[in-house]
Order: structure tokens, then C-alpha cells, then sequence
């Protein structure tokens, strides 16, 4: 739009481009930007308006000077209701252990009710004492598991369809289910095994994010997607065995939240990424343990000096979830 405008003010623009400016302007309204009454159209389709404003407006700084001309109004924090997930509901992959159980915790501590996808039929006793906590602390949020299996596209389909008939809402989905195949090399990697890899931690993430993305869609409330990609789908792990089916499925991964992001924005749905650097999980113990010296070859390469904890992926995870990343989309 800014080109055209600078079309009509007489820019030194070929005829050419500037009849096929013309033309394209007289198809398509023009429209000021970050008008809140216009909206824009493709093909005859209504986007999202160009500005947006804050459930909790007024906020921030036009709080500050509302407040200011009306000494009736009481100053009050907004910004742990920015983080709040009260509520709201959402569904948690490969949340039996690791850092998804510990991102599905820190949801229900944020208010949301959170469902566990993951494949044993029962859940293990670390994940009832959570669900027991969860209970205990009393803020409205529950914790429910859910035998799934994200590989099956149309069963998380039919489970989530549950949920949100349940629920009768959707809102947050981590894609967090994964597994890691190490030690073979790439000239003698079995195909099944490749397979294996990429179906659950690629077609396992996109199964689990259609899956929730469809009941979003479906209420039509603003909703939030994250991908658990990994540190190992931006470089290359030179260590003692070779990970390229893990280290390829997660840069699978991270492609897949970008085009996710572009292609739900218009519904108001927003898809990120996290990439954990080395954590220490259920899932990364045994190959630590296998490998002497591995925990201090990873600390080396962190500028912290240390490997990471599975509970320091609370505070993104719950920014992701909530409104105080409302413009986070399409980032990692």
C-alpha cells in the first residue's frame, strides 16, 4: 500500500509498472493502515482487522494516562493477568514425563485446563503426584490424561473433537511428543528407523497441531500453538555418535511452525517454536549415562556452563500460551 500511495504522489515509476499499479489498486480497496472500523479483502474474503486491541485495555501506557485525567481510576498491575491462563484449555503431547509434563504443570498453575496425549494406557506415578498437586493448589485448573497416539492423524483428530465438545473450547496445543534414535551411521541408517523417527516427530507434531488448531477454529477463539523443536534442528551435534534422523526431524520441525504461523494468522491462531538446548529429561538421561564425559562436553558449549533443567521451559512455554505474546507468531 505504501508503494502505491507513493505511485499517485507522482514517484519515478516506469508506465509500465505504474498502469499495472493502477489496475491492480482499482481491483483491490485501499485501506489506511491500523484503522480498528476498515478491514482488509483478498478475493473477496474478509482478514483480520490491521490493529488490535488488548482484552485488558486500557493497559500499559494508556492506562497510565486514562489515570492520569481521571483520579477516580485506581492504578492497578495488569501484567500477571497478561500471563494468566484462567479459563482456557489446551492439550500437552508426550505429557507423561519430561518437558511436557513439566509445561503442562506450569499451564495449570497459570489457571488452564491441561489433557496429556501420550501413549501408555495409564499414567506413570510422577504423573498423578502432579495431577494430585494440581488438585491441592485449587485455582480452578484441572490435568487430565489422555491415551493417544500422535501418529494416528484421524484418532488426535476424534480425541481433541472430544475435548473441545467436553470443553466446549480450545486453546493452547505443545506439540511436545518425541523420541531419539542415536547411534547409527548415516550411510547404514535403516530406512524403518528413519521412518519411525519422522513419523513421531514430525508427523506426530503436525497430527497434534491440526488436531488442536481444528477445535480453535471451530470456537473461534484466538488460540496458541508451540512446537517443541531442539537446539539439534539448527546445527549439527559433533559428538560421540551420530543423531541425523533426531537432528533432521527437528529442522523438519522448525520449517513446519513457520508455515503453520502464516497459514493460521488469519484465523487468529498463532504457531511458534522452542528450541531446549541440552536438557537434562527422562529422554536424554539414558544417552548421558551411555557416554562418560557427555554432561561436561554439553556445558562446555552453553554460555551458562551447564546443561538445562527440564523446569526452566515453565516461563516460555506459559508466554506462548498467553495473551502476553499476543503478537509472537511465526518465531522460534
Amino acid at each position: 500500500m505504501l508503494y502505491f500511495n507513493n505511485f499517485r504522489q507522482g514517484s519515478r515509476i516506469s508506465p509500465a509498472i505504474r498502469t499495472l499499479s493502477n489496475r491492480w489498486a482499482r481491483q483491490r480497496p485501499i485501506v489506511r493502515p491500523f484503522s480498528l472500523s476498515r478491514v482488509l479483502y483478498d478475493q473477496g474474503k474478509p482478514l483480520p482487522p490491521t490493529k488490535s486491541a488488548s482484552a485488558l485495555a486500557p493497559i500499559g501506557v494508556a492506562a497510565a494516562n486514562l489515570a492520569a485525567a481521571d483520579p477516580n481510576i485506581v492504578p492497578r498491575p495488569k501484567i500477571f493477568e497478561e500471563f494468566s491462563l484462567k479459563g482456557r484449555v489446551g492439550i500437552v503431547s508426550g505429557g507423561q514425563r519430561g518437558l511436557g509434563l513439566e509445561m503442562a504443570m506450569a499451564l495449570c498453575e497459570a489457571g488452564a485446563t491441561v489433557y496429556c496425549f501420550d501413549l501408555p494406557p495409564e499414567p506413570p506415578k510422577e504423573w498423578l503426584n502432579v495431577q494430585d498437586y494440581v488438585k491441592r493448589i485449587d485455582n480452578g485448573s484441572r490435568l487430565e490424561y489422555v491415551c493417544g497416539n500422535v501418529t494416528d492423524q484421524k484418532g488426535m483428530w476424534a480425541k481433541v473433537e472430544e475435548i473441545g465438545d467436553r470443553e466446549k473450547r480450545m486453546d493452547i496445543c505443545i506439540a511436545a511428543a518425541g523420541i531419539f534414535r542415536p547411534g547409527v551411521d548415516c550411510l547404514d541408517y535403516p530406512e524403518e528407523q528413519f521412518k519411525e523417527v519422522h513419523n513421531i516427530n514430525v508427523n506426530g507434531a503436525l497430527n497434534t497441531a491440526q488436531a488442536a488448531g481444528r477445535q480453535m477454529v471451530r470456537f473461534g477463539n484466538r488460540g496458541s500453538i508451540v512446537l517443541i523443536a531442539s537446539i539439534s534442528g539448527h546445527l549439527t551435534n559433533k559428538g560421540p555418535e551420530p543423531i541425523m534422523s533426531y537432528n533432521t526431524s527437528k529442522s523438519a520441525v522448525l520449517q513446519m511452525g513457520r508455515n503453520l504461523a502464516c497459514e493460521l494468522g488469519a484465523k487468529n491462531i498463532r504457531v511458534n517454536t522452542i528450541s531446549p538446548g541440552f536438557i537434562s529429561t527422562p529422554m536424554t538421561a539414558s544417552y548421558i549415562t551411555m557416554i562418560p564425559g557427555l554432561v561436561d562436553k554439553w556445558s562446555t558449549v552453553s554460555p551458562l556452563r551447564r546443561i538445562g533443567r527440564a523446569d526452566e521451559l515453565r516461563g516460555v512455554a506459559t508466554w506462548l500460551a498467553s495473551d502476553a505474546s499476543s503478537f509472537c507468531s511465526g518465531t522460534e
